[in-house]
């Protein structure tokens, strides 16, 4: 399956939406930048907040966010590798596995993408003290469109 075929088998919905205040995903050149995504998930991860599965399940929200951006704006996700994730988890000061939450974020990539070709990626995870709108996680990609 290309990679569109597998997100839609995953359940992942594309559909067409008006231009918003900022552009979520932009081309540069052979490059796709999103913008960040925050997740529909609010709080912080680790404590008495967000379990770290809770988090995981809030960077997935926002990859699948980012991918339908990225089809916006190519109107496929055929034909592109993902070069860079970088994701911002709200966490607590004692929290320190944001590496674990960004996980679904790349795990999602890694399933649509593949993880030893056009999905294997390179990726920062940081904790912050707090996200846009109280988000549990913020997460930006970069695509290169291959050919």
């Amino acid at each position: 399956m290309t990679p569109q075929q597998t997100a839609e088998s995953l359940g992942i919905k594309f559909e067409k939406i008006a231009p918003g205040y900022l552009n979520l995903c932009i081309r540069s050149g052979n490059q796709l930048l999103s913008s960040g995504h925050v997740s529909d998930a609010k709080g912080k991860v680790g404590g008495a907040g967000l379990s770290a599965e809770q988090g995981y399940a809030a960077a997935k929200n926002c990859a699948e966010k980012i991918l339908r951006s990225v089809w916006q704006t190519h109107g496929t996700l055929d034909g592109l590798r993902v070069i860079k994730v970088f994701g911002c988890v709200n966490t607590t000061m004692e929290f320190t596995d944001q590496h674990l939450v960004i996980n679904g974020a790349s795990d999602l990539l890694h399933a649509i993408f593949g993880k030893e070709g056009d999905g294997y990626h390179a990726r920062s995870a940081l904790g912050f003290a707090q996200l846009p709108t109280g988000a549990a996680v913020e997460v930006e990609a970069i695509f290169e469109i291959k050919g």
